[in-house]
């Protein structure tokens, strides 16, 4: 895409609300305009002080220092690669589902962050959104560092294994445990294990952000690999099962 302004707004629009917070917000406090020590999540400042703006800040500031600058365009791309296809395809037609997906995993991110003293939660929300892509695509073949290349559901872990080892940072084992959860219990539980839908959106969300009628990949379908589906044209590397169509007006 050559313009750069047509390229932003074909961005799915909650991961363009997402990535826009991201980066203005890191950049004002990389250039002192926002206090940083205003912004991190602090559990004595939010339950003993009441700086409840904290719990959102957390989510959307990243300290960018010549050490971390890397790791915060790194995150940036997973949030265009992988999450921007996950609203764009698999909750294409109901952006409710995927705005509430987005506030489970945020409220988790910070009781995650609280329990185990993690400051700034965009380590967190991208793991933990990029988990739940590749779990609802495992055998996509991604295309990793130094021209490694596996199934999308190694992907998660490659990372929490990188960041373990070079950071000493547990942060994307908690994004995969939130991932997870959240994964379980909108598709697992209820799909395969037959129990009740605990994560269904608000009906309040859904009439805020009204469901998208028209051609979109079906969200809330069990992951390809564990479901038996009738091959269907489409991109086999998402699961599209849109069926084969009839002209109007004939049987």
């Amino acid at each position: 895409m050559t313009d750069p302004g047509q390229w932003y707004k074909q961005l799915p629009r909650f991961t363009r609300y997402w990535l826009t917070a991201t980066v203005v917000l890191s950049l004002l406090t990389r250039f002192d305009v926002l206090p940083l020590e205003s912004v991190y999540l602090s559990r004595d400042a939010v339950w003993g002080r009441l700086q409840l703006w904290r719990c959102v800040t957390a989510l959307f500031v990243y300290p960018m220092t010549s050490a971390t600058g890397f790791h915060f365009l790194i995150n940036c791309y997973f949030i265009l690669r992988y999450i921007a296809q996950l609203e764009k395809e698999q909750f294409g037609r109901s952006p409710a589902d995927y705005l509430y997906m987005l506030l489970i995993v945020a409220v988790l991110a910070n009781i995650g962050g609280m329990l185990f003293n993690v400051y700034f939660l965009m380590d967190l929300l991208v793991v933990s959104t990029t988990y739940i892509w590749c779990q609802l695509n495992k055998d996509v073949i991604v295309n990793f560092w130094f021209g490694t290349r596996f199934k999308a559901v190694y992907l998660p872990w490659v990372l929490a294994i990188m960041e373990l080892v070079f950071q000493g940072s547990i942060a994307s084992l908690i994004g995969i445990f939130i991932g997870h959860f959240y994964y379980f219990f909108k598709f697992q539980y209820p799909q395969e294990l037959g129990g009740n839908a605990f994560l269904e959106t608000p009906f309040l969300l859904k009439q805020y952000v009204p469901d998208v009628s028209g051609g979109f990949s079906g969200f809330g379908e069990p992951p390809v690999s564990r479901a038996p589906q009738r091959p269907a044209p489409g991109n086999a590397y998402f699961g599209d099962t849109w069926g084969r169509g009839n002209q109007l007006g004939r049987n």
